[in-house]
């Protein structure tokens, strides 16, 4: 049966290595060779390597060194660490597990108990792999709007920020744009809660469907406001992103429970241009400025743009 792990053996005996491919091929798993501890590392950043089975005693680098220098280094998994020697005595034992070992075994190793090592390393690289990725799924839900599957405002009052100081250090434009459904309220009154929560993610995967792959986002910036970030964008570039995006909204339908649901937006934008010396700005200024250009929009009638360059 073929093994999901790769096994690395770091090991100098040409003799010793072959024997233990072999052996371990024959039990299904992948198996590369690596003859000292430095070759080791530069493999370990160029693979998916999730068991490194090493001998102690090794030129250039050995065992110990060798685990010290992968606990430095995150590889994207955790690499179990196996140590092969001849040293057996209770201080050498703590001092391989204290380089950052998992687990040793003395030579002459028994194939038999080499195997039932590895086991109990995957089942610790699986139940680690779970972790990690339900660490990240916790990750990204304190960041996420729950209804909308955007970033929050946590997310925002983070980011934001730093997007702002990065604009004003490198001398980059950046704006943004604040927007917010005409008459949601009355949408709720209408329809029902429900029908105001599909016309919000409506509104949010259409607008999401225009924005600039890896480089523009948008976090949910209160009830039925959203607030867009476009770096590398002056004012006019963002009026015109934001045009884009009302004329959108107003010709989209919604259908819910035999009804054509329609909604408009407004939309307030403003800029930090690459020419601006202020340097008592901050992002609160941005968002201030967008805000201000947004109540102009809705009081100029809705369903339009005003931008502005601070």
């Amino acid at each position: 049966m073929k093994k999901d792990f790769e096994v690395m053996l770091v090991e100098d005996s040409r003799t010793q290595a072959l024997k233990f491919k072999l052996m371990l091929e024959s039990h299904g798993y992948q198996v590369s060779h690596a003859k000292n501890g430095l070759e080791a590392m530069n493999m370990l950043f160029n693979s998916q390597t999730s068991i490194v089975i090493s001998d102690w005693i090794m030129p250039e680098m050995d065992g110990s060194e060798l685990c010290r220098a992968i606990r430095k280094h995150d590889f994207g998994n955790y690499v179990y660490i196996i140590l092969l020697t001849a040293k057996d005595s209770k201080s050498d034992i703590i001092e391989g597990l204290e380089a950052g070992a998992d687990d040793y075994l003395t030579k002459p190793v028994d194939d038999a108990e080499l195997i039932a090592r590895l086991t109990t390393a995957e089942r610790v690289i699986r139940l680690e792999s779970s972790l990690r990725k339900r660490n990240k799924e916790i990750a990204l839900l304190s960041i996420t709007d729950p209804l909308t599957q955007i970033f929050n405002r946590g997310y925002l009052n983070d980011n934001l920020p730093k997007a702002f100081k990065r604009a004003i250090r490198y001398h980059h434009d950046l704006s943004i744009i604040i927007c917010d459904i005409d008459y949601f309220k009355k949408v709720n009154d209408t329809h029902g809660h429900q029908a105001g929560d599909l016309v919000l993610k409506s509104f949010v995967k259409k607008i999401n469907e225009s924005l600039r792959k890896d480089l523009d986002w948008m976090a949910r910036f209160g009830g039925e406001e959203f607030l867009i970030v476009l770096p590398e964008t002056d004012t006019n570039g963002a009026i015109v992103a934001a045009e884009r995006l009302r004329s959108q909204i107003s010709a989209m339908v919604i259908p819910f429970e035999g009804n054509d649901l329609r909604v408009t937006a407004s939309f307030g934008i403003a800029t930090v241009t690459h020419g601006t010396h202020n340097p008592q700005l901050t992002s609160d200024d941005l968002i201030r400025a967008a805000d201000q250009c947004l109540y102009r929009a809705k009081d100029q009638g809705r369903n339009q743009s005003i931008g502005v360059c601070i």
